[in-house]
């Protein structure tokens, strides 16, 4: 079975992409669905967040996502310190399911991940899907979605790696910018090349 990818920067509907595969019958592996599952309550990792991050648990022993992502937003060292509990349990998991869906006959999946290129997890893949957007599309989305004043929106998006360098390592770049019936064509196309290279 082959496992592509798909990524996209922040506010660019990358999930919007992903369930327009969903609704053609590909199975998606979504990297932020396992980071949510490995740090359940009764998770090793959930204790291991705990201990190295005092404070961040809520009073019904779960973690307070908010307080995390304020904590590590902007501090490069907290990032890592996270990183390095969850990202081996993560694509443990991943692993599981990938295989899981082999078993299960699918000739191929996308494993979508907002950090796919950076942790160059991508380098394993027989092709890459970047989801991009205008940057005030990207800008006016995150504004909307978080309730962030410009100031904020833009130090998120400026926190991660520019599309522009991540649309160097894909194979298809999907703009979703417009209107949802040029994205569902534009994911038609890609889904076509993905067939014929399996």
């Amino acid at each position: 079975m082959k496992l592509f990818g798909l990524t996209g920067g922040i506010a660019t509907g990358k999930s919007t992409v992903t369930q327009l595969f969903r609704d053609r019958g590909v199975p998606v592996i979504d990297a932020d669905d396992l980071a949510r599952e490995v740090v359940e309550p009764g998770q090793p990792a959930l204790t291991e967040i705990a201990a190295r991050f005092p404070g961040l648990l809520d009073a019904t022993g779960r973690l307070d996502r908010a307080a995390l992502g304020t904590r590590i937003f902007g501090d490069a060292g907290e990032r890592q310190a996270l990183n390095a509990i969850i990202h081996p349990r993560i694509a443990s998991l991943a692993l599981e399911r990938t295989q899981a869906l082999a078993e299960a006959g699918h000739p191929f999946a996308l494993y979508d991940a907002p950090l796919l290129i950076e942790n160059r997890l991508h380098q394993a893949m027989p092709g890459v899907v970047l989801v991009v957007a205008p940057p005030d599309v990207q800008l006016a989305r995150l504004m909307a979605r978080n309730g962030l004043d410009e100031a904020q929106a833009r130090a998120r998006i400026a926190s991660q790696l520019p599309l522009e360098a991540k649309r160097a390592h894909a194979t298809w770049v999907v703009d979703n910018g417009g209107k949802r019936e040029a994205t569902a064509t534009q994911v038609d196309g890609v889904l076509a090349a993905m067939r014929a290279m399996t």
